[in-house]
């Protein structure tokens, strides 16, 4: 049982869209144990950055982790969404406050299935990107390098 397992997130868009790639870092303590990165060949950054948290909230259903989870995510979009915009969009027919559609509505409404089933305690934190942050970095590392490859 992973106790204390942190996940750093990030999205790349090469061009918004164009050819993107996310990735995940999860760290216990302060070892990596794991890294997970997709591409998408024509996307947005915002798109990559859901699908960062998506993809690791997949593997840990997978993997069947249990205990405390911190993802962290550089993306003041994703974590917004997550904690805050999101119920009222839900409650709106997936309205924003402007009753324009709700962008990447697919992947929002997959994360908050993901959310809603998972069996870890998920808490939320922003972290600075770009900063110098050695896992944050890393995360940034695959999600640039996943994109790189589609050009």
């Amino acid at each position: 049982m992973i106790k204390n397992l942190e996940i750093y997130t990030d999205g790349s868009s090469l061009g918004n869209p164009g050819p993107g790639g996310w990735g995940s870092v999860f760290v216990e303590g302060e070892k990596i144990i794991k890294e997970l990165g997709g591409f998408e060949k024509n996307t947005t950054n915002n798109r990559m950055e859901l699908m960062a948290v998506i993809s690791a909230l997949r593997y840990l259903e997978k993997e069947k982790y249990q205990g405390g989870v911190v993802i962290h995510t550089d993306s003041t979009y994703v974590l917004g969404g997550v904690t805050s915009w999101i119920h009222n969009w839900e409650k709106n027919g997936w309205r924003t406050a402007n009753k324009k559609a709700v962008l990447n509505q697919d992947l929002w409404q997959e994360l908050i299935v993901l959310i809603r089933s998972s069996k870890v305690a998920l808490s939320w934190q922003k972290v600075k990107g770009h900063s110098g942050h050695v896992f944050n970095d890393k995360a940034d590392e695959i999600a640039t390098n996943r994109a790189l490859l589609q050009k």
